[in-house]
């Protein structure tokens, strides 16, 4: 049976500095480990800038979708040069799990990357006006809160997730993120599940974060920043929306790192966090963009 959480405090003023700082360029590929990164109201630039569509069915191809894209984590993504706010983006350079490397202006992109994923598929620069998934629920007790064990459902994401729902959209139509263009994830809520589910590598990594940020508070502080302005650095803003909830993604392989159900299940039992009338496990928070600026790890970061 899943515990409670640990409790949290939100605390005001200095809670630690930023550590680590990542750039998706394509959707569920592995992505970029940054010293600075320019940040917009969209978010990080050329952060979930592309992701592969599949011809099929319409549907963006998520690691989510274990059963049809199952090696879509072990592919690399990194632009070929710097982007830059303002400024055209660069071309993306993908890395396919037995090494071969094609960029995303090349004329055959959409065929070397069909042929690798076994099934017509496209790179898009823009998410469908229908943003739709196949997400796969593992059988893990408790991990989805409907009850669904070893099923593939629909589910809307990004705009469409929030125009479904009748309220304003955190992100652009167009934009592949999830729900929210930031993502924060602490040491502390790492380092608390290593030691509540010893044996268990709880490797960044598996959370797909944009910032880690190094905190001295113990447990899993971020669960009450919701609601809270963070300053990191001297410029950049963020206002923290809501929990990050997790799912098959964070047992998935990738790199050394093994498929490991056990990810989902600590995080089941030890930080399932009430939403609505069900209870979710949670790791990290989503934010939006208070004020741009360029991030740099290092950066002091500040509760309000």
């Amino acid at each position: 049976m899943a515990q409670r959480p640990e409790e949290t405090i939100a605390t005001n003023g200095s809670v630690g500095a930023v550590t680590a700082l990542a750039r998706f360029p394509v959707k569920s590929m592995g992505g970029e480990r940054l010293e600075e990164a320019p940040l917009t109201e969209r978010g990080i630039v050329g952060d979930r800038a592309f992701a592969i569509v599949d011809v099929e069915t319409g549907k963006v191809a998520s690691a989510k979708s274990v059963r049809l894209f199952p090696r879509l984590m072990r592919c690399k993504a990194a632009f070929v040069e710097s982007p830059r706010a303002g400024h055209e983006l660069p071309p993306v350079r993908i890395t396919l799990p037995d090494g071969q490397a094609v960029t995303s202006d090349s004329s055959d992109v959409d065929r070397t990357l069909s042929a690798s994923f076994g099934r017509e598929v496209r790179l898009a620069r823009s998410a469908p006006e229908d943003f739709t998934i196949d997400q796969y629920h593992p059988d893990i007790e408790g991990a989805d809160p409907d009850g669904r064990r070893d099923q593939v459902v629909e589910q809307k994401l990004g705009s469409a997730y929030f125009d479904a729902l009748g309220i304003q959209s955190p992100v652009p139509a167009g934009a592949f993120f999830d729900l929210y263009p930031m993502s924060l994830l602490t040491t502390s809520t790492l380092a608390r599940l290593a030691e509540l589910a010893p044996g268990v590598r709880f490797d960044p990594r598996r959370f797909r974060m944009n910032v880690i940020v190094d905190v001295r508070e113990a447990g899993f502080p971020e669960n009450g920043w919701i609601g809270r302005d963070v300053a990191l650095g001297d410029t950049v803003r963020l206002r923290v929306a809501k929990h990050d909830l997790r799912c098959v993604m964070t047992t998935l392989a990738q790199d050394e790192l093994p498929n490991e159900p056990e990810v989902l299940r600590a995080l089941v039992s030890h930080n399932p966090i009430q939403v609505g009338k069900a209870g979710y496990p949670c790791a990290g928070v989503y934010a939006v963009v208070g004020a741009p600026g360029t991030l740099r790890t290092g950066d002091p970061v500040t509760i309000a």
